[in-house]
């Protein structure tokens, strides 16, 4: 069995509504699509595409909740079932929700695809419902040696952000 889920990106500033949109933000117009599928006993592949970010590396993090009424600021914390500090995808101390860093080119746009072995698409950790964010800075992975490092890699504010859903198909990105 396949399950695929997708998650539209949205300006921070799409959820903002005590300020004009765009105030403050210095990459407006951030928005994207990423995909997610997943085939029993292999690791989740997660295909995306985001545009209006600063060239280079930007935090890529999955949120406990799917609340977007106050954008990235009620999403929680990066989604940890386990209680783990923060790291990059490929150590063994980290948030579920860690997913590391995307890089977008010189023209601001991010096209990447993630292998991820501790997402789920079902049952009770699944991350179906819950949130992504595209983060204004490059996540530090919790090797900084600070507090925040351990927390959130250090990776500053929410771009953008999304509910990811369950999908029926699989577009192709590029």
């Amino acid at each position: 069995m396949v399950v695929k889920a997708v998650c539209v990106l949205k300006d921070e500033s799409h959820f903002q509504r005590q300020f004009p949109p765009g105030a403050g933000d210095t990459t407006p117009g951030v928005a994207g699509v990423v995909q997610f599928e997943w085939q029993e006993n292999e690791p989740v592949l997660i295909k995306g595409n985001i545009s209006g970010l600063a060239p280079g590396k930007h935090g890529l993090h999955v949120c406990t909740f799917g609340n977007l009424l106050n954008g990235h600021f009620s999403l929680g914390s990066h989604f940890n079932p386990y209680e783990k500090k923060h790291g990059g995808p490929e150590d063994e101390e980290r948030h579920v929700g860690d997913l590391g860093n995307v890089i977008a080119n010189k023209e601001g746009v991010a096209e990447f695809q993630i292998q991820d072995r501790l997402l789920q698409l079902s049952g009770v950790l699944s991350i179906i419902g819950r949130s992504l964010v595209i983060e204004e800075k490059e996540d530090d992975l919790g090797k900084a040696g600070n507090e925040e490092s351990l927390l959130t890699g250090n990776s500053g504010k929410g771009l953008a952000c999304g509910v990811i859903g369950i999908a029926d198909v699989v577009m192709n990105l590029t």
